[in-house]
């Protein structure tokens, strides 16, 4: 998972270097733990699925899980015309999830 995660953050400052000069921005979204279906399925593990979920509660310096539209804003800001000088980045989405 690190190294997938580092080869994208890579590729979008490497493709974000080729593609400015053509006035392409090239940019990445990094969610942390967000609240999909997908997580909240673990409940159906019973109290390990519960604790796994905690565990990602507490590993954010917000102790929450994040929401969808959260990750949303994100994607719109980068793809609007208020992040014009915006190019080669990595925005976490995680509630602070790096700082822990």
């Amino acid at each position: 998972y690190s190294a997938t995660k580092a080869g994208v953050i890579g590729f979008t400052k490497a493709l974000a270097k080729e593609s400015a000069r053509f006035g392409v921005r090239v940019n990445a979204v990094a969610p942390g733990p967000i609240d999909t279906p997908m997580v909240r399925a673990a409940d159906a593990f019973g109290e390990i699925g519960q604790r796994m979920v905690q565990g990602m509660i507490d590993s954010t310096a917000m102790k929450r899980l994040g929401e969808p539209d959260e990750v949303a804003a994100a994607i719109a800001y980068l793809a609007s015309d208020e992040a014009g000088y915006v190019t080669g980045e990595t925005v976490g989405v995680s509630g602070g999830l790096g700082m822990m």
